[in-house]
């Protein structure tokens, strides 16, 4: 480059924190000085390596690279940034400085994406973060196609580069809005004869988004139960479905079944460890128990998992959110989710089966139930026996309650018990001298369960009289009664009654051990 060109420019660009994306201001310097290009701020790896990504796709787009110091800052400096997605905006920011663009394609806009070594741009995952932080700060989202996810969103500019050559254009290209039908069919709990008993408690579980813990032989179906969970589940409000679509985003995994109104279920495996469960890494990521946020987590083999990975989530459980801690600071994951458990009863699985003789001690059999942990099965609100059904039932199957009857019921349960909700916040408010409630926090808590549950005296000595007999916990007690709730919601009375809290008792006091 014969001609010196100095100059100063800045664009918008963000870095991921957790599962939000916070902006980042790219500033641009380049002045008279010995040749470098360096780039400060708290950069990652990647970032660092974007100094010889952007020197090769600027020469292939037939751009000059700057031969005087080049000084890159990534602001706050306090902030620490990662990820490959500040290749444009640092490479657009060098184009401007030097006049070799139109500045007008980059104000008031905010760049993120990877460049090849041609000069392509490529997307990056949290391309939907990116772009709920660039509409939350005013400015444009300019991103790399295709962005056939990226839902349309309301009062955002979305625009669309596949090279730096894109950026000599008058104009730039809009992006077009995702297509986000979804055509995979649900598995339907007509497929699965027999298990009723199972199938109201998962709708249970399904209408007051409680916890449950199946025990069984293998090939009882536990597994089968589990996977149709989210098929009587309600379809994702506009609310929950960004939520939950971010952080599928975040995490590089598609959001398409999200954006179509799924909710997520999640399987993880049980050799995973508690990062991969709760989040963690660096830079810190998702675990399994956020994204499946506003869904199904589901614990296949729960007395596989490391004891102190499950313990994990015991927390996540009360609050739904995961806070993690680090030396620059804290970060927390949504984490609301159902949580299904399935284990054997014993380590060969038969313990308790009629047809197949237990080859285990009972040393075994208390040591390997042991590994669930009492705090957090006492978070389980349901414990539910799952026998192999008779042959004869097995090609009976394809003629059971349909996941369509059961998530009708789950609806219904659902709106009257939101419709009860409001009445009672009325009445409070009336007996407060008209002063607006202000909400929750999203879980109930315990004064508010027992208040909602307006016992009868024949239910409130049957719940006293099964907590001393079976020592429960206070805890247990509390969730007793919004499993209760729940199914008096299921037949639309507005009182717990004792035939309630007996269900509920039935299912949360069943004997893990079946010998």
């Amino acid at each position: 480059m014969g001609t010196r060109r100095y100059g100063s420019f800045r664009v918008w660009s963000a870095t991921l924190r957790g599962v939000e994306a916070v902006p980042v201001q790219v500033e641009v310097v380049i002045s008279a000085g010995m040749p470098s290009f360096c780039i400060v701020g708290m950069p990652d790896a990647a970032i660092q390596e974007a100094r010889e990504r952007i020197r090769a796709a600027l020469r292939a787009c037939g751009f000059d690279m700057p031969r005087e110091k080049t000084v890159v800052n990534l602001a706050p400096g306090s902030l620490r940034k990662t990820g490959s997605g500040f290749d444009l905006p640092i490479a657009v920011a060098l184009l401007a400085a030097t006049a070799q663009i139109n500045p007008a394609h980059v104000l008031d806009r905010l760049l993120v994406g990877e460049l090849s070594l041609a000069g392509e741009v490529r997307t990056v995952p949290g391309l939907l973060a990116y772009a709920l932080c660039a509409r939350a700060h005013g400015l444009g989202f300019v991103c790399a196609p295709p962005v056939t996810e990226l839902p349309s969103l309301s009062g955002l500019e979305q625009l669309r580069v596949q090279g730096l050559g894109d950026f000599r254009r008058d104009e730039l290209d809009p992006s077009a809005p995702g297509n986000h039908r979804w055509c995979a069919d649900q598995p339907d709990f007509r497929e699965i004869a027999g298990h009723e008993g199972a199938k109201r408690a998962l709708q249970i579980a399904a209408a007051g988004g409680h916890g449950v813990l199946m025990i069984g032989p293998p090939g009882s179906g536990k597994t089968m139960l589990a996977e149709r969970l989210p098929s009587i589940l309600p379809p994702l409000s506009e609310r929950e479905m960004i939520e939950s679509a971010v952080i599928h985003s975040v995490a590089g995994e598609s959001i398409a079944p999200i954006m179509a109104g799924r909710r997520p279920f999640r399987q993880p495996h049980h050799s995973t460890s508690a990062a991969g469960l709760v989040g963690g890494g660096n830079p810190l990521r998702p675990g399994e128990a956020t994204l499946a946020h506003n869904g199904v987590l589901f614990l296949d083999e729960l007395a596989e998992f490391k004891p102190s990975v499950l313990q994990c989530i015991r927390q996540p459980l009360e609050s739904g959110v995961i806070s993690i801690a680090r030396a620059d600071g804290k970060v927390s994951f949504p984490a609301r989710f159902s949580l299904v458990g399935a284990a054997n009863p014993c380590p060969c699985g038969f313990s308790g089966d009629p047809d197949r003789t237990c080859r285990c001690t009972d040393k075994q059999v208390v040591t390997y139930q042991n590994r669930m942990g009492g705090p957090l099965l006492d978070r389980m609100d349901m414990r539910i026996d799952v026998r192999r059904i008779p042959s004869e039932q097995v090609l009976s199957a394809g003629q059971g309650v349909s996941s369509e009857e059961l998530r009708a019921g789950v609806e219904q349960a659902r709106a009257f018990a939101a419709e009860r909700r409001r009445s009672q916040m009325r009445r409070r408010d009336q007996a407060e001298g008209g002063v607006e409630g202000t909400g929750g926090s999203g879980r109930n808590a315990p004064q508010q369960i027992i208040e909602s549950c307006c016992l009868t005296s024949t239910a409130r000595q049957l719940l006293e009289q099964a907590a001393k007999a079976y020592a429960m916990s206070g805890r247990g007690m509390v969730r007793t009664l919004s499993v209760a709730r729940t199914i008096a919601d299921l037949d639309g009375r507005a009182r717990v009654e004792e035939a309630d809290i007996a269900e509920a008792l039935s299912l949360r006091l069943q004997d893990v051990d079946a010998r």
